[in-house]
């Protein structure tokens, strides 16, 4: 089982945070797929989004990239039913990198169709299985509930096919911190993972951003 550890800051504990000086220079919707021939080119590294409907993924993605409406934001859960690319471009000084943040539909939307959530199954898990450029999947979790048993199962499924998974914690500016300390403990007790890295974020705030942006530098290196 494999887990990643967000990049939080020199071990030396210097205040400089590579988040705060990397730069999104360009974010843009590229290709919608339901099946392998509909992927981009050319080829590039991925980061991939996947999370419970309505846990703000839209939100975090937009907030990421400081692009308000490059993922669209729905008060309806479950409108995102393609694997969607936006093609995204890192520049650290004078070095620039680019990858594919890759946005998955949301699970466990319970008025989407038993036919509808087969065929999402299918090809998700063709695009997990199949693609090699996965630097690692981000997945979102609602930090004011206990984990729930789809994303335990969603958890289990990413770390089955050998992805290094980096849990988020989203909205974190609407719990106290104590709360979101109990859940997160819950979690790792839930999944059996005691040292288990939790990434708090709050797309409204900014928290975690920095890290999340070294996190995805450092997976490109």
């Amino acid at each position: 089982m494999e887990t990643l550890t967000p990049d939080t800051g020199r071990a030396d504990g210097a205040a400089a945070d590579k988040g705060a000086a990397l730069t999104v220079t360009m974010a843009a919707y590229v290709a919608s797929a339901v099946q392998k021939a509909q992927y981009p080119v050319p080829v590039l590294p991925q980061i991939v989004f996947v999370g419970r409907s309505n846990v703000g993924k839209s939100s975090l993605i937009n907030s990421l990239t400081r692009q308000k409406t490059l993922a669209h934001v729905s008060k309806k859960p479950g409108k995102t039913r393609t694997i969607n690319f936006f093609s995204v471009t890192l520049k650290e000084n004078d070095v620039r990198r680019e990858f594919y943040l890759t946005d998955l539909p949301g699970y466990g939307y319970a008025k989407t169709g038993r036919n509808e959530r087969n065929s999402w199954a299918r090809f998700i898990d063709e695009y997990l299985t199949t693609s090699r450029e996965i630097r690692f999947v981000a997945q979102l979790i609602d930090v004011r509930h206990e984990l729930m048993p789809i994303d335990e199962e969603m958890f289990r499924r990413l770390t089955g096919y050998g992805l290094p998974v980096l849990p988020i914690a989203t909205k974190t500016d609407k719990i106290g911190k104590s709360m979101a300390q109990k859940n997160i403990a819950q979690w790792r007790r839930k999944l059996r993972i005691a040292d288990l890295p939790v990434l708090p974020y709050s797309s409204a705030t900014g928290m975690g951003r920095g890290e999340l942006l070294d996190t995805v530098w450092n997976s490109l290196l």
